[in-house]
């Protein structure tokens, strides 16, 4: 594949200050796309569009925001809009998880939670693929999870909020079959980043085994997404791990396993 295929293309990243979010656009750069890259922490927002911009020579600016807020997406949109920035590629990466009982995480924190991860990523989706369906071309990366696939205890409405993510991301990428806009999703299963530490979880053995890097993960979903597929899910394991939980066994066998391997140190 040309590695300059994205010339001339500018990709906005959301969650882009750590983990996945600094090798999807690391990825995109290597493609010699332009960034936007999008988080809470702008010190190292700012670190990684120098670093990016340093070593592939391609433009990198960044814009702190806690997509959280209500108003985030249309301010982030609006920005962009005024200061006449095109984005050609929305890789929707920001999100986060809560692991514990449901009835014990505190409301306040899970509507965060589903704030980020369902509603930020469904308004930026329309804002920016209404233009990208204007100019007939455009790219939608969606973040979602195998937790998609199965009913997930102790992380119950997060893996609801992949699921969401997962099917709205699906039936929208055949909505635009025809307009020159793809959207690809990408359900990962445990990856070597902040996840587990932010969503306060001590790693079980399954995660210990099946973890994978950051860096591979980033590369087969900006892979995917050039390709124009709708969905991919990372590992062979996994792959495997999704259709047999997913269409396979009753769902509650599904959330019995789930929870096993969420609990088992």
């Amino acid at each position: 594949m040309n590695k300059k295929k994205l010339n001339g293309m500018t990709a906005l990243v959301t969650g882009a200050s750590s983990g996945l979010g600094v090798d999807f656009a690391a990825e995109l750069a290597r493609h010699g796309a332009d960034l936007v890259l999008v988080a809470r922490r702008e010190k190292q927002l700012q670190q990684v569009a120098v670093r990016l911009s340093s070593e592939s020579g391609i433009d990198a600016r960044w814009i702190a925001l806690d997509l959280a807020k209500d108003d985030a997406p249309a301010r982030l949109y609006n920005q962009l809009h005024e200061e006449d920035i095109q984005v050609d590629i929305l890789v929707n990466n920001a999100g986060f998880g809560l692991y514990g009982s449901f009835l014990e995480i505190p409301w306040e924190r899970e509507r965060e939670m589903l704030q980020v991860d369902i509603i930020a990523l469904t308004h930026l989706t329309k804002l920016f693929a209404q233009a990208m369906v204007a100019r007939q071309q455009g790219y939608i990366l969606q973040v979602s999870s195998i937790g998609a696939f199965q009913p997930s205890p102790t992380y119950a409405s997060y893996s609801a909020a992949k699921s969401y993510v997962q099917y709205f991301s699906e039936a929208l990428d055949y909505e635009l079959r025809n307009s020159g806009v793809s959207v690809t999703t990408i359900s990962p299963g445990i990856v070597a980043t902040e996840f587990l530490k932010v969503s306060g979880q001590t790693p079980t053995l399954y995660q210990r085994m099946m973890v994978m890097q950051s860096q591979d993960v980033a590369r087969i979903g900006i892979r995917a997404m050039l390709n124009r597929r709708t969905a991919v899910i990372p590992g062979f394991l996994n792959l495997v791990f999704s259709w047999f939980a997913g269409r396979l066994i009753p769902r509650r066998l599904a959330a019995h396993l789930a929870h096993r391997m969420m609990t088992i140190y």
